[in-house]
């Protein structure tokens, strides 16, 4: 009769064991397919700025980004980025170039967009305005947030396409056009999904929404 006794506690433990095991397999699971669980959603509504009519609110799969622009420093840039955000065309647009922990580009009007992706040329495309001169000779610090335009090799070949650093980049100064600063929401920008292969992502992850917040 002990035995039996013994028998069933020891196969009740099993079964708690067992029991547990499966909701921490299941939690684990979870944890890993949430990419965003830890990322703080900033309402942009809820924030005074000093210059609301320079704020922009890009919002993406973890949340919003929000970006203070320097129009005093990049004219011609601030002011090509915020006709196209006008035009919402950079919305349903790929973040097709990532760096893990450096930076995230996005932007390409032609070939980037979620309903005609063409990998082939992804990050060759145009936005059928034209290209503008490069503002590089204001002094400007490249740190973590910092929203620059992104060019072909030779100079004044900005278009729309940005990019987005998620570390110090002292090398860019002076060499691209920096149009903004992430003042809220860069943790967002830091779960773009990135290849480890490639600069250049396969599936990307896409801009919901860009709008100016007045």
């Amino acid at each position: 009769m002990i035995k039996k006794v013994k028998a069933s506690l020891h196969e009740k433990l099993i079964l708690i064991f067992l029991i547990l095991l499966g909701i921490f397999a299941l939690s684990f699971t979870i944890l890993i397919k949430n990419k965003c669980l830890f990322v703080k959603n900033f309402d942009p509504q809820k924030i005074n700025y000093s210059k609301p009519e320079n704020i922009v609110m890009l919002n993406a799969e973890c949340g919003n980004v929000i970006i203070e622009l320097y129009p005093e420093i990049s004219p011609n840039g601030v002011g090509r980025f915020k006709k196209l955000i006008n035009l919402q065309a950079y919305d349903n647009v790929a973040f097709h170039r990532v760096i893990k922990d450096k930076l995230v580009q996005a932007g390409d009007l032609e070939f980037g967009k979620k309903d005609q992706l063409d990998y082939g040329r992804i990050g060759t495309g145009k936005s059928g305005f034209g290209t503008i001169k490069s503002e590089v000779d204001a002094e400007f610090n490249f740190e973590r947030g910092t929203v620059g335009l992104a060019r072909s090799l030779k100079y004044d070949t900005e278009d729309s396409q940005f990019f987005i650093i998620l570390d110090d980049e002292p090398l860019f100064e002076g060499e691209y056009t920096p149009i903004g600063k992430v003042i809220y929401g860069i943790k967002v920008l830091e779960k773009i999904r990135y290849s480890h292969r490639s600069e250049y992502v396969l599936r990307p992850d896409f801009i919901n929404t860009i709008k100016m917040f007045r």
